[in-house]
């Protein structure tokens, strides 16, 4: 069995466990982590976590970061002079999470999602260099009323998370869903 397909079973074992209601925002976080070299195997397979979400008794809404810097970066009045001085993007991050939460918040409106979703984000890896996705998933956390799943390229290893495996890891108070270990 692929690495995707025991990732789509321990999640699927995972999410059929009775929710508890009284959770805080970080405990309702579930990172679904796997290698970066398997995005595309992941991407091709995001249905399967749809079904076993279904299936489970839940709602599915998919949230996608992939593009939301191009797609912010365009929209600002001075995207020309970020282009021609890349250096001054870093003044401007602070905007780009503000977008991505706006872009949340109209996201989880349009799809009505109560705490019986499970709202997944994939495209995270496209924050790299940009954002910290610790950063990021603590902001739209609170946000989900049901499970926030995020779909994590990189390693998890003794309580830390890194992206791509390029940054020193953080710990976060998430569920860690990983192809290797089972629920």
């Amino acid at each position: 069995m692929s690495k995707v397909k025991r990732l789509v079973a321990s999640y699927g074992k995972y999410i059929a466990i009775p929710w508890r209601t009284d959770a805080a925002a970080a405990q309702r976080v579930i990172f679904c982590v796997y290698n970066e070299a398997d995005e595309l195997r992941l991407r091709s397979k995001i249905e399967e976590f749809e079904i076993a979400t279904k299936q489970s008794g839940h709602n599915w809404a998919l949230f996608d970061l992939t593009d939301s810097f191009a797609q912010w970066l365009c929209g600002q009045k001075y995207a020309h002079s970020y282009f021609k001085k890349p250096n001054l993007l870093s003044t401007i991050y602070p905007k780009y999470l503000e977008y991505i939460m706006t872009s949340f918040t109209s996201f989880l409106e349009e799809n009505h999602a109560d705490d019986a979703y499970v709202v997944a984000v994939k495209g995270v890896g496209s924050l790299f260099g940009f954002l910290k996705v610790k950063e990021v998933v603590e902001k739209l956390a609170p946000m989900v009323s049901g499970r926030l799943l995020v779909f994590f390229p990189g390693s998890y290893e003794d309580n830390n998370y890194r992206l791509l495996d390029g940054y020193d890891g953080w710990n976060y108070l998430a569920v860690p869903i990983t192809a290797d270990k089972d629920i």
